[in-house]
């Protein structure tokens, strides 16, 4: 046997298959320029087209993302079935087979987080720029991502989350209303006058002009405390126009320059400390005291 012929003979039908599908080949190379310029064409018309309604930013660029996808996927396709004869989709999936199954799992978190994050850039809620608390983390919504949202929190560090840890766990988010309520508690001396005491808190939310004045503030008496009786002070802030800290140190400013002008004490806590062993051995000396002085009568 001859292997050299064989070898030779193999390698020459091996060239002219491939001289035999290098026209199929420039036009499947024809398809994806055409998919390339079709894909940039579609994503500018998608922008020009959800740019002019009010989706979210974060929205406006997952359509332009399908659009996209959609259209590469398409054109690969039709690329492949133009440069391999006889190539189908559904071959492509028989094909892979288990393969598709194993790379299914392995990257399942991959699809669950990417899954996550559409449906989170579908709903209305947690935009960029809202103040959140996920998952222990409290800070300002910076991006999201289709796998993964970024929050930049009050002390600068950045944190990203996966999607869908964000979308199955609670999240609050503070600015989803602009008016909030907050709450402070204020204590006052027990031999004060409780109603002049209340009065004296309302003057002062009332002299604060950042408070909101669409909504009533509030002072109750809640509690007995320790070494003072506890008012629960509410007030509300816009904080589209407000800074509620800049707004909560104006309120405890007003409230310690209202309660001194009223003369009401703000106590300082009172702490207790017994001590039983010193207890027992005064009471000891003064048992002996006793006995000596009944002596000596």
């Amino acid at each position: 046997m001859n292997y050299v012929k064989t070898i030779t003979d193999q390698v020459e039908a091996m060239w002219m298959g491939f001289i035999a599908i290098l026209p199929n080949l420039a036009l499947a190379f024809i398809v994806l320029i055409l998919t390339w310029l079709v894909a940039k064409f579609a994503v500018r018309i998608a922008d020009r087209i959800v740019g002019h309604t009010q989706v979210r930013t974060d929205l406006k660029k997952l359509t332009a993302t399908a659009v996209k996808l959609f259209i590469w996927i398409v054109g690969l396709l039709i690329a492949a079935a133009v440069a391999v004869p006889g190539f189908t989709p559904a071959g492509l999936i028989a094909g892979l087979g288990v393969g598709a199954l194993a790379i299914g799992f392995a990257f399942q978190d991959i699809f669950e987080n990417f899954l996550a994050g559409v449906l989170i850039m579908l709903r209305d809620k947690m935009n960029i720029g809202d103040w959140v608390d996920a998952e222990g983390v409290s800070g300002t919504v910076e991006k999201i991502t289709l796998r993964e949202t970024h929050i930049r929190q009050f002390s600068g560090e950045l944190t990203i989350l996966p999607n869908s840890m964000i979308f199955k766990n609670a999240v609050k988010i503070h600015t989803d209303q602009p008016v909030r309520r907050y709450d402070l508690m204020v204590g006052v001396s027990y031999d004060c006058s409780l109603p002049e005491a209340e009065a004296a808190i309302l003057r002062a939310l009332e002299s604060v002009a950042s408070i909101s004045k669409e909504k009533s503030v509030d002072a109750f008496p809640r509690a007995f405390g320790g070494s003072s009786i506890d008012f629960l002070v509410r007030w509300w802030v816009d904080t589209d126009r407000e800074n509620h800290f800049l707004v909560q140190r104006d309120v405890i400013y007003a409230i310690k320059r209202e309660l001194d002008e009223a003369e009401i004490d703000i106590p300082f806590p009172i702490v207790t400390n017994m001590f039983p062993e010193a207890l027992s051995l005064d009471r000891g000396s003064t048992g002996d005291d006793t006995a000596k002085a009944a002596s000596t009568n």
